[in-house]
């Protein structure tokens, strides 16, 4: 089965995992190969087993992605291709004292901040298969957590940053696991036939937001830390994605195709009310909840280009906050809700901009070597 992908959404990225060759052509773990972002998030893409192999990216150097701030907001973390092979780089939010946190052959990627701001986990795909390492926030103290024979990549610290979730295909098919932070007492939260990924945290760390095709088509549920009490929260015919929780951890933003373009939409988790936040005959993704919960931010390419725009939750005062021919995608907020950090292609090469909630201020934080 191959993954229907349109180009608004697809970020900048794509990366032959490790460890996910050979097999027979039914082992689904070795048609997961490429690392994508398909609703404005990371993600990872099935192949057919008749699909080529590696997308070269070298041709764009450099390439600036996947901006995450740190918990104090002062600093960024992404990765970037700027040597022929990606690598974490860490830039203060007005973008003075980059710092290169890997230097590695191998391909290092997909930054992810511990809440206390001091470590940083992420992709590698050095060694034998692609894991999850941990370095310190200055490049020190470098930390392989996993050794499998599959790939295994980061989603999400948990709030209280004793735990990492993470996907895996060391058990034939793509599943959720949680780990602690060094790499021990590993859990398989997910054993269902298909895809589960994109686990985040609820805010209060009890409950694991994922998608899952555990019932023929993309779905969002809701399961516990420990692979307990799984709720089908979408329950629709058609693809339910990219879930991302409220910071009160009453509502969830997803993505949904079942009007026949991919909308955000939210749901109260509690009383399963939901909410369409975007209502436009074009692809809107990649919701980012503002952490006062009171506003989304959005990918949207209803005026010709992918563009990032903000709305209320509950839909009213949609704006559009860039405007620029080249396609800007990513939004993040930084932890004040001030400013949103973004990757845009305007300037030629994939680079990583901040711009203040409103849309002014614009600044570029990463420009090449």
């Amino acid at each position: 089965m191959i993954r229907e992908l349109f180009a608004s959404a697809l970020l900048a990225l794509v990366l032959l995992a490790p460890g996910c060759g050979g097999g027979s052509e039914d082992d689904v773990s070795s048609r997961v190969g490429f690392y994508l972002d398909r609703f404005g998030r990371s993600e990872v893409y099935l192949r057919s087993s008749g699909e080529a192999g590696r997308t070269d990216l070298s041709g764009s150097v450099p390439w600036d992605s996947f901006p995450v701030w740190s918990p104090d907001g002062e600093r960024i973390a992404f990765y970037s291709l700027r040597d022929k092979n990606r690598d974490v780089f860490v830039v203060r939010a007005d973008g003075s004292a980059l710092v290169r946190l890997t230097e590695d052959p191998a391909d290092d990627a997909f930054p992810i901040w511990s809440p206390d701001g001091e470590r940083i986990a992420f992709y590698s795909s050095r060694g034998d298969s692609g894991d999850v390492y941990l370095v310190n926030a200055d490049g020190s103290g470098l930390t392989r957590l996993t050794d499998s024979p599959r790939a295994d990549f980061p989603f999400a610290w948990s709030p209280d940053g004793k735990r990492i979730a993470f996907g895996s295909t060391r058990d034939g098919d793509l599943d959720v696991y949680v780990m602690k932070a060094d790499g021990s007492d590993v859990t398989r939260v997910t054993d269902s036939r298909g895809l589960d990924l994109n686990a985040t945290w609820s805010p209060d760390g009890r409950l694991l937001a994922i998608e899952s095709e555990r019932d023929g088509n993309l779905e969002v549920y809701v399961v516990a830390a420990d692979g307990t009490g799984p709720v089908n929260m979408t329950v629709h015919s058609l693809r339910d994605g990219s879930p991302a929780w409220s910071a009160d951890g009453t509502r969830l933003a997803f993505v949904s195709s079942r009007e026949g373009n991919h909308e955000v939409y939210v749901l109260d988790v509690v009383y399963s009310y939901l909410t369409r936040v975007t209502r436009v005959p074009r692809d809107d993704i990649g919701p980012a909840w503002s952490p006062d919960s009171a506003r989304i931010a959005f990918v949207s390419n209803r005026d010709g280009n992918s563009e990032i725009y903000v709305a209320n939750a509950d839909g009213s005062g949609q704006r559009r906050l860039t405007n620029d021919d080249a396609a800007d995608r990513g939004p993040a907020w930084s932890p004040d809700g001030e400013r949103i950090a973004f990757e845009s292609f305007r300037d030629g090469t994939n680079e990583v901009y901040v711009m203040n909630a409103d849309g002014s201020g614009l600044t570029r934080l990463t420009g090449g070597p």
